[in-house]
């Protein structure tokens, strides 16, 4: 691996009343930023530096960003180290910083909830960089991609579509910046050295989420246009032993046509079609794009086949044998009925089903001399209704089956040995690592850990996994229906979907000041006078008469209209999206 095109790990920043100067520590040359002017150059060392003194140590770049009448310059100031993968440190980000290239206090003031947006998207656990080994490519792309990416910057040779900081690293017009550009992958790593039959290997699970049609849980459902699908993530099983390395790649990703799920403060929105849309092109879309990535694809769907998720699973199961492409196959199971009163040993009824493609798709292997064994010709596209809980579960499976494969092929494993027979803890890592993983990428897409995960941490359903499950479901509702606007907001703001126009607040509305509709105030208000007048006449007077009762009765009334509509009228309760609004109300 080429040493030169590293992205620097250890910085000095200097801040000057005119400039932002990055010193990598141990090279010759400085990145200089112009505060005023805003003009990014790379240039030797010199006496730049003279008489002045580092304001910080920073460990990255992570790029630029402009808001209101101001830009501010994003660094990572702390990380934590998970792992070394094909001979690299992988870190995750711990800590970052937003800095104002004018530190104006009106400006900032101004800004205020533009950065409290930013901080929450760079909150999200977890972020993951290296500044050597490129995170975002499989092993069997990194292999495709090494000719034609020799001598180029870790972010040059990236797979944009999962490098979340891409936008505010693009803001940079630099010639030789490359090793100021740190990339960074959202989701999951894990790796571990491991050792089975006296053989000890390395096993990682690196999983990334896509940028294109990201967004929260409610707000984010199905395709757009160009086939992108919410929810889109790449997982990869990656085994490194004694020279060699092999890797399994599976995907997830929303159905892929028109539908939504807004959320209404119902539990559970019906999900529905959009109609006056042409689903087949965006489905064509979407498996054109991943068939040329991937290969061959199994579209695995595990949604529920009877009421509203059922009219979905039939319009998949419609658009595949429309669109007659012989690299996509379609397989559906309905998890929640062939699993029902917690019998989960059902899940290998699918996983026999799967089985021959498996075999057939294979994974990728090769030596570290570059010799090349085989390649995964092929991916398991599985979905449910959210792509987490139901979908982890056989995706677990799915890559247990071929670790099985791939560590006979090695020799660790003996001939018709399976992993979960060999060592009972690396059974317990494998278990817990997938568990790992729902909880991570559940958190990213729905605010919580991920349901279900009982059976994959310990093999089986459980009554106490089942109430976790009931826990996170209601905290999931709240947030999704009262926390996920702001989230939506930050997301697109960070990813550059929506780029702040000066004039925001002055000659153009504020895309903040978003409009409520006179009941969002007056059916809140009476159901809290109305239950605090229901308490107090409940509890004040000393015994109770017909005046009371009427009064109780009152008051009770009150509480059931006003709840009642609350209910019936509950998109406008909904803390929606501001900067791409969903829905619109008429103002008080």
């Amino acid at each position: 691996m080429d040493s030169e095109n590293d992205v620097y790990d250890d910085m000095n920043l200097y801040i000057t009343q005119e400039n932002f100067i990055v010193e990598p520590n141990g090279q010759n040359e400085l990145l200089i930023i112009g505060r005023l002017d805003k003009v990014t150059r790379v240039q030797a060392k010199t006496t730049q530096l003279t008489n002045l003194r580092p304001t910080r140590r920073i460990c990255g770049i992570l790029g630029s960003i402009h808001l209101l009448s101001c830009d501010y310059l994003l660094v990572a100031t702390h990380r934590i180290f998970v792992g070394v993968i094909n001979n690299t440190i992988v870190w995750r980000l711990a800590g970052y910083d937003i800095i104002p290239y004018i530190p104006n206090a009106i400006q900032r003031s101004e800004n205020e909830e533009y950065l409290s947006m930013l901080r929450k998207t760079l909150d999200t656990k977890f972020y993951y960089f290296s500044y050597r080994y490129d995170l975002t490519q499989t092993l069997q792309r990194q292999r495709e991609l090494s000719a034609k990416s020799r001598g180029a910057g870790l972010l040059q040779r990236a797979d944009v579509r999962f490098v979340w900081n891409n936008y505010v690293l693009q803001q940079f017009r630099c010639e030789k910046m490359e090793r100021f550009q740190l990339p960074l992958v959202l989701g999951f790593v894990s790796i571990n050295q491991v050792q089975i039959n006296g053989q000890t290997f390395f096993w990682s699970i690196i999983t990334r989420r896509s940028v294109e049609r990201a967004g929260t849980r409610l707000f984010c459902r199905g395709s757009n246009d160009l086939g992108h699908v919410a929810n889109f993530v790449e997982t990869e099983q990656i085994v490194e032993f004694n020279g060699q390395h092999t890797s399994f790649v599976q995907t997830r990703g929303s159905m892929p046509f028109y539908w939504h799920q807004l959320p209404n403060l119902r539990y559970k929105p019906r999900p529905c079609l959009v109609p006056g849309k042409d689903h087949l092109a965006a489905c064509a879309a979407h498996f054109n794009e991943q068939i040329q990535i991937y290969g061959q694809q199994v579209a695995v769907n595990l949604v529920d086949q009877k009421g509203a998720e059922g009219e979905l699973e039939a319009t998949f199961a419609r658009l595949v044998r429309e669109l007659g492409n012989t690299s996509v196959r379609y397989e559906a199971f309905d998890f929640h009925h062939e699993c029902r009163k917690m019998r989960w040993d059902r899940l290998n009824i699918l996983i026999d089903r799967l089985a021959h493609e498996q075999e057939d798709f294979g994974f990728y292997h090769a030596f570290d001399n570059g010799n090349l064994v085989s390649t995964q010709t092929g991916v398991f596209r599985t979905n449910c209704i959210d792509c987490l809980d139901r979908t982890n579960v056989v995706q677990s499976m799915l890559a247990r089956r071929s670790l099985t494969a791939v560590l006979q092929k090695l020799g660790v494993l003996h001939v018709g040995q399976r992993v979960e027979q060999a060592s009972n803890n690396f059974e317990s890592i494998f278990k817990g690592v997938w568990a790992d993983n729902a909880d991570l990428v559940s958190l990213q897409y729905s605010g919580t850990g991920a349901l279900k995960t009982d059976f994959t941490r310990t093999g089986k359903r459980t009554k106490a996994g089942a109430l976790n499950d009931g826990k996170n479901s209601l905290i999931r509702y709240y947030l999704n229906n009262f926390a996920d606007g702001v989230r939506q907001d930050g997301i697109d703001l960070f990813l550059g979907n929506y780029k702040i126009n000066e004039n925001e607040g002055s000659i153009l509305p504020s895309p903040l000041m978003a409009q409520r509709g006179w009941r969002y105030f007056a059916f809140p208000s009476v159901l809290l006078i109305a239950v605090a007048m229901f308490i107090i006449t409940m509890t004040y007077p000393a015994e109770f008469n017909t005046e009371n009762l009427l009064f109780m009765l009152f008051w009770g009334a009150m509480i059931a209209v006003s709840a009642t509509g609350i209910l019936h009228y509950g998109v406008e309760f909904v803390q929606w999206p501001r900067l791409f609004p969903l829905i619109s109300f008429q103002p008080a």
